[in-house]
């Protein structure tokens, strides 16, 4: 698709504002959490699906890939949520702690 972080950011963030109008309320950093709690349990089901950890009977399921990218979407999208109740920029989060670790390796010489 070829957006960058921050679109992709204000891309969920005017979806979930919409969601919050027909929800009636906005759901805050409790309802983001018990939702990133089941979209990483879909994440693991789909996950131990394609890795073959549940034995089948009958078909196998197919489209997992698809299934597993859009549950890592999903959680993307409740981490944007829950920086957005702290007021935490995910995009400059997320380049400063990428940054602390490349300064450790760099210390350990790797």
């Amino acid at each position: 698709m070829g957006m960058s972080f921050q679109e992709a950011i204000e891309l969920y963030r005017g979806i979930y504002h919409r969601f919050e109008k027909v929800e009636g309320k906005p759901w805050g950093v409790n309802g983001a959490m018990i939702e990133l709690s089941k979209q990483v349990g879909d994440l693991s089901k789909c996950i131990m699906l394609k890795e073959e950890y549940y034995s089948y009977k009958g078909e196998r399921p197919v489209g997992l890939e698809k299934n597993i990218g859009n549950e890592l979407a999903d959680i993307f999208g409740q981490l944007i949520r829950i920086a957005d109740c702290y007021g935490i920029d995910l995009e400059e989060a997320h380049a400063a702690a990428r940054e602390e670790e490349d300064r450790d390796l760099k210390s350990r010489g790797v």
